[in-house]
């Protein structure tokens, strides 16, 4: 069996990379792009505004977990465009609405993710997704997992992909 080590930097980058690009293009209908990797366990730009936080994690032959911070004012976005609703009815249907979609958006990125570790010979099942909303929300690193955060824009939004792995 494959240990965590020969799953590369690099692979992890493109992994959530085309997990995201997916996701967004089917789902969202715009382009996201990679801006960096950071070490940073604060978001940068986010800390001083409301967002979504949302967790998918996968368990198996490789255990781990998916956050995905997106600016609150984006993800009334994402729900009105996934659902086809108005911003209006959107706000109506208020933050439990919003958090279907983007906990759903969530387990779409991550099971995209996941097949490509499943590829690489680490077969796992993907947990249900948790969503919460909140300024100054972060992210703890945990004790012996390996951690890669990934900043990328969507127009003119900033989301942050943070993976946190151990094998």
């Amino acid at each position: 069996m494959p240990s965590l080590a020969s799953i590369t930097d690099t692979n992890i980058q493109d992994f959530m990379v085309r997990a995201l690009e997916s996701v967004s293009s089917t789902m969202i209908h715009e382009p996201v792009r990679l801006v960096e990797k950071t070490t940073e366990a604060l978001y940068a730009g986010l800390s001083d505004r409301v967002f979504v936080l949302s967790r998918v994690g996968f368990i198996g032959e490789i255990n781990g977990s998916v956050h995905l911070c997106i600016p609150d004012e984006f993800a009334q976005h994402a729900a009105a465009t996934v659902l086809g609703m108005t911003p209006a009815e959107v706000a109506e249907g208020g933050h439990d609405l919003v958090h279907d979609v983007i906990g759903e958006i969530t387990n779409v990125t991550v099971g995209g993710f996941k097949n490509a570790l499943c590829d690489l010979g680490f077969p796992c099942k993907l947990t249900l997704p948790t969503v919460v909303r909140g300024d100054g929300i972060q992210v703890a690193s945990l004790q012996g997992m390996s951690r890669h955060i990934f900043q990328f824009d969507c127009g003119a939004h900033r989301i942050v992909a943070d993976i946190q792995m151990k094998d």
